[in-house]
């Protein structure tokens, strides 16, 4: 008798049935069940009963041919114990035939539950696919609508442009001041290295004239020592006349 593994299913995949006993092992399980039934109204097993019947019937058919009644009543009595036995067989005969069709509706349901499954598989991806697209999407139109925010606090271009002009306005004023200012920058430099080549010319005609003022001052000395020691010398001379 088979007796059918648990299978175990997972993403798509079934496992293979595995059977716990080969086809001798199942031949002699079959027989020893046989060898061992038994009836609901006598506990002696049904093949040995029916071994019993054929054995009578056919020791007496073996003996002399004037017990045709008797032959006959063991005849009929080992057909009704064979139909006896083989309704049991009948039963199991369409159990196992249920049992058979039982399988293959089981494995076409397999099948199909795996072809779901792998539908589903596909699926579950085309919508990772979707929400990842989608995520993005809602993340540019968050961008977005940040963006028009910040563009809408901003003051109207019409006030911009208006700023725009005040400030280049403003602009070409200080660059003409700064223009402005370079010039009269540029021309106070020129007077002031005007103003210092002045005042050193000043000093060397100071310093010349100091110089000259001291030299005269010196002639002048000596032309009156000199006037000094003639006058000295006369008076001398006098005295000497």
């Amino acid at each position: 008798m088979l007796v059918k593994g648990r299978k175990v299913s997972g993403r798509g995949e079934a496992v293979a049935a595995n059977y716990a006993f080969g086809a001798h092992e199942d031949d002699i399980i079959i027989k020893h069940r046989l060898l061992t039934r038994t009836t609901t109204t006598r506990g002696e097993p049904p093949l040995k009963k029916l071994q019993k019947k054929f054995t009578s019937f056919f020791l007496e058919a073996d003996k002399d041919d004037s017990n045709y009644a008797d032959c006959e009543k063991l005849a009929r009595a080992f057909l009704q114990e064979l139909s006896t036995f083989e309704i049991p067989l009948l039963k199991s005969k369409a159990v196992v035939e249920a049992n058979v069709r039982e399988k293959e509706n089981f494995n076409e349901l397999k099948e199909e539950i795996n072809r779901q499954i792998s539908h589903a598989q596909s699926d579950i991806e085309d919508l990772k696919k979707l929400l990842q697209a989608s995520k993005i999407e809602r993340q540019h139109k968050e961008e977005c609508e940040a963006i028009r925010k910040l563009i809408a606090m901003q003051p109207p271009r019409s006030e911009t442009q208006k700023l725009i002009v005040e400030l280049e306005k403003e602009i070409a004023a200080l660059d003409a001041e700064n223009t402005a200012s370079s010039r009269m920058l540029d021309l106070r430099k020129k007077q002031f290295s005007l103003l210092l080549h002045v005042v050193d010319e000043l000093q060397n005609t100071i310093e010349e004239e100091q110089k000259n003022m001291i030299e005269e001052m010196r002639l002048a000395a000596e032309e009156q020592k000199n006037g000094m020691e003639d006058a000295s010398g006369g008076s001398e001379a006098m005295a000497v006349d």
